[in-house]
Parts: structure tokens; C-alpha cells; sequence
């Protein structure tokens, strides 16, 4: 990250008079970086302080918050020196730091399962949206099961759980700016259900030139060209932004300990009593503050982040920090093993106790970007399981693979959307009539990406229980009722059209642009 400043320092220094230049290579170029780092973070808060003078009243005041956490943000952005890992110190996880998910689940469950779950808040992350699959507004409202958008099936998770036990498990949802207006004009529909809904908004942090390394935007406006210049600075910026907005106190005046954390978009990450009796049944002294759900990677995810210990302390590892000649050895599926799921069990009171003392200390994102007019800038983000170091008692749980099932592309809506999954209460099992545990591998072509267009080009999604791997590409149709078993590969070039007809059965077959049907 301070390669930015030494780039930008170089180029000035080569910009001054020659005595200067000579004096800064005679030893005074780390007191020159220092100096250039001091005016720069003067310069942005001369910049953030303008921006704030162009609105008044509760937004400014929001503002000021979020502008607190994006000032320290910046500030170790510019201090912080090449990669933030030493690969020679990186060692393995002590042996009982993960443990096996039937190690914890062996307990049983107690009786009072109900007092367990009161303490309990369940929280996803509602701040992406649905560009990526051609979907506009909030992700969560994509239908992805029956009619059920992402945001219905949570809903009826835990409307099921507070029924079944009795209890008052609430829902609460980090939105961002872009999707917090959308979100909030749906949940009127939630009204009568036994489900306590609250929402509370991320930061909004300046989109920073990658030459000035100062904010892009003029003023705080989210209208045209403007809104350009803001972004929502990742999922670690859950820790700040749901203690300022005063939640977080108020959960815990209620009696509530613990947050369960998802993407909302990961369709496995249901509320676990196993997990849940885990965390509330510890002894004061030795209670865990945060549980990471990883389970085992496959080829699919070997850019995961991953759990090592490091200085003593369990601590997530990804992809970012890895230094370029060690990248093959951390995407190495037999060295590390397992991947984070991003579905976390954390402590109120740790996140309150780590806020007040400003002792939360998550490595920093560089995300750079282009914006629409061709304008190079970087945001400067966090991520929610790396803050694992700053806990007491972390544990990762090693979790079966059903507990992550995330919807990123068409390719994985049409698997949830398939016979592979029987839906009950919310939450997608994996259907007993599949013989393998796994699911099968689906890769759909561009002219499948946008989910109106995936749509039209099945008459009914396709009977999957006995597939393996299914590759289509190009302009291809199919009808209802249609059967894939085994490998199935289909592939139009450029030009033809593939439609395969209604009540079809492919099994270990390759459709070509001729239409030749082969044997695989």
C-alpha cells in the first residue's frame, strides 16, 4: 500500500531542482516519505472537511461518523509497508483450534434450547446488489426458490425457529446506501410475521484518485456523476458502523450475546443449535468471542481465505496478502485445506469492549477501480473475518460443505433452483434421493448470465439428481421436462442454435453446433 506513496513521491522528487533531489538520495528519503505522508493526510482532511460543509443536520453528522473511520483507514493505508504477512512465519493452526463440526455437534443439545436462541441475533449482509446477474436494486430480492426471494427464505428461517421454540430470535440487516431504500419499502410485507426486523446502514467512504490520492467527489450528493465518487468500504466495516448506530447497545440492553453473520446470499448458512450451545455453554472465563465456520476446499475454492496462526494468534489468511511467489503454495488444496464461509459467530460485547477501545485492527483492502469515465481510483476496504485475531478464544469449526451454498451466478441459481434441493422453512436440504453428498459442477455460458435471459431458455429447470457436470455455451434452449444425467456438455458456436426438445434425457453426452449427439 505504500508503494502508492513511494510512486508518488518518486515523481515528485524528480520534479525538484537538483540539490534537492541529491539531498533526498543522501539518507533523507525515509524523513521525505514521512513529510509527504504528513501533508497528505492533511491534504484529505482539508478535502473531507469540504465535503462535509456541502450538506447539514443528521447527514452531516453521519458523515462526520463515517469520515472518522475512513481518516484511520487512510492513515494505515499510507503507513502500512508491501504485504502484511510474513510467509516464513506463518505456521499451522494448533490442532484443537478448528474443530470437527460432529466433535460439536456430538454434545446433543440441551434442554433449554430456547434460552440458547434468545441470546442469539441473526445478521446478513444486504449491501450488494444484483448487477452481476443482470438484476437491478438489492440482491436479496432476486427470486431464487418458488417466488422466494433471498430475503423471503431468511425470513422464514427464523419465523420457523421462533415458532418451533417460542423464542424472539430478531433479524438485523446491514444495508448499504445502494440498497437501503429498496430494502426498506419490501419489509412492509413482513409485518405480521414473528420476526423483529432492524436495519442499519455500512459507511459511505470517498472513491480516492489513484494520482492525488485525494476524493474524487465534490460533494456528498448521491445524484448523477456524484454518487460515482462513493462506495460501501466492504463487510468489515460491520464492527463500526452497527456500533454507531446504536444497535448494537440496544440488542444488548435486551439480553441478546451473540450475532450469527451470513452473506445473504449464502443459501446454507442457517441458524445451528449445535454451534449456538457451543458458544453460550462455555464457562465465563474461557468463553469464545468469535467461531468461523471454513469447511474443505475443492478446486472451485482455492482463492478462499484460510486460518493460520500467526504471532501466536489464529488469524484469517487471503489471497490478497500472499506474496506472488507464494500464491501457488496457498492455492495448494493439500497445504491448506480449508476455506472461510464467511458465516461467523461473534460476541456483542467483545465488538462493544474492541470498539470503545479502538483495538480493531483489520488489515486494509487496496480494491482499485475505473470509473465510467475512464478515471483510475481505489477504494480502501476491510474484511468482517479478519478482525478473528482481535477476539479472545477464537475457534474455527470445520462445517460440512451444505452450510455454504452462496448464488453468485446463474450457474448456482440453477442448481438451488433444482430437484438437487427440497425446500422446507426456509432452508434448502439436499434431497436423499442424490446418491453423491457433492453438487454437480454447472458452468453456463454469457448468454446465460443475466437471470431474465437464463429464464427464457428453460421451459422447466432440468431434472439434475443424477449429474455430475454440465457445461452449456452459446445460443442453446431448453424445453420441459428434460433429464441430464452424468457429463453433459453443450455447446452452440457461433451462429447455430441448440434446442434441446421437451422430455429429453442427455446422459453423458456432447451437443455440438451441428447438432451431432456423441457418446461421451
Amino acid at each position: 500500500m505504500a508503494l502508492y506513496v513511494e510512486a508518488w513521491t518518486c515523481c515528485l522528487i524528480s520534479n525538484q531542482p537538483a540539490s534537492l533531489s541529491k539531498g533526498v538520495a543522501n539518507g533523507g528519503m525515509a524523513q521525505f516519505q514521512e513529510m509527504m505522508r504528513q501533508q497528505l493526510e492533511s491534504s484529505m482532511h482539508t478535502e473531507l472537511e469540504k465535503l462535509l460543509d456541502t450538506t447539514t443536520g443528521a447527514e452531516r453528522e453521519v458523515s462526520r461518523k463515517d469520515f472518522e473511520g475512513f481518516k484511520n483507514l487512510f492513515h494505515r493505508f499510507l503507513q502500512v509497508k508491501g504485504p502484511s504477512i510474513e510467509w516464513i512465519k506463518i505456521q499451522r493452526p494448533p490442532e484443537d483450534s478448528i474443530q470437527p463440526y460432529d466433535k460439536i455437534a456430538g454434545r446433543g443439545l440441551p434442554d433449554n434450547v430456547a434460552d440458547c436462541l434468545n441470546k442469539l441475533v441473526v445478521v446478513k449482509l444486504n449491501g450488494g446488489l444484483g448487477t452481476s446477474m443482470g438484476c437491478k436494486g438489492p440482491k436479496s430480492l432476486i427470486s431464487v426458490r418458488n417466488e422466494n426471494t433471498f430475503l423471503d427464505l431468511t425470513v422464514q428461517q427464523i419465523e420457523h425457529l421462533n415458532k418451533t421454540y417460542n423464542t424472539d430470535v430478531p433479524l438485523v440487516l446491514m444495508n448499504s446506501f445502494n440498497t437501503d431504500e429498496d430494502t426498506k419499502k419490501i419489509l412492509q410485507k413482513y409485518t405480521h410475521h414473528r420476526v423483529k426486523i432492524h436495519t442499519f446502514n455500512q459507511s459511505k467512504y470517498p472513491r480516492i484518485n489513484k494520482e492525488s490520492l485525494l476524493p474524487v467527489s465534490t460533494n456528498l450528493s448521491m445524484n448523477g456523476q456524484s454518487a460515482e465518487g462513493w462506495y460501501p468500504p466492504g463487510h468489515g466495516d460491520i464492527y463500526a458502523s452497527f456500533y454507531n448506530s446504536g444497535l448494537l447497545e440496544q440488542l444488548i440492553a435486551q439480553g441478546k450475546e451473540y450475532i450469527f453473520l451470513s452473506n445473504i446470499d449464502n443459501l446454507g448458512a442457517t441458524v445451528d443449535l449445535h454451534i449456538l450451545h457451543h458458544l453460550v455453554s462455555q464457562p465465563n472465563g474461557k468463553r469464545c468471542e468469535f467461531i468461523m465456520e471454513v469447511t474443505d476446499k475443492t478446486r472451485a475454492d482455492v482463492k478462499g481465505g484460510t486460518l493460520i496462526q500467526y504471532e501466536g494468534k489464529l488469524r484469517l489468511l487471503e489471497i490478497a496478502q500472499v506474496p506472488k511467489a507464494h500464491v501457488d503454495e496457498f492455492k495448494s488444496v493439500s497445504k491448506f485445506k480449508i476455506f472461510n464461509t464467511n458465516n461467523l459467530w461473534i460476541s456483542l460485547a467483545a465488538i462493544k469492549k474492541l470498539q470503545e477501545q479502538k483495538a480493531m485492527d483489520l488489515e486494509v483492502i487496496v480494491n482499485p477501480k475505473t470509473l465510467d469515465g475512464g478515471q483510475n481510483v481505489v477504494q480502501l476496504e476491510t474484511a468482517v473475518g479478519a478482525a478473528i485475531k482481535c477476539f479472545d478464544n477464537a475457534l474455527g469449526i470445520n462445517v460440512p460443505r451444505s452450510r455454504f451454498l452462496p448464488v453468485k451466478t446463474t450457474s448456482d441459481l440453477l442448481l438451488v433452483m433444482s430437484n438437487l434441493y427440497s425446500l422446507d422453512a426456509g432452508s434448502l436440504t439436499m434431497s436423499p434421493r442424490r446418491e453423491f453428498p457433492t453438487t454437480p459442477h454447472v458452468k453456463l455460458g454469457s448468454s446465460f448470465t443475466k437471470v431474465q435471459e437464463y429464464l427464457t431458455r428453460f421451459e422447466s429447470i432440468p431434472d439434475m439428481l443424477e449429474l455430475d457436470h454440465l457445461t452449456v455455451s452459446g445460443d442453446v434452449t431448453l424445453g420441459k421436462n428434460v433429464s441430464l444425467k452424468g457429463t453433459v456438455i453443450i455447446i452452440a458456436n457461433h451462429g447455430d442454435r441448440i434446442d434441446i426438445p421437451a422430455g429429453s434425457m442427455l446422459e453423458n453426452k456432447i451437443v455440438s453446433g451441428n447438432l451431432r449427439i456423441m457418446d461421451h
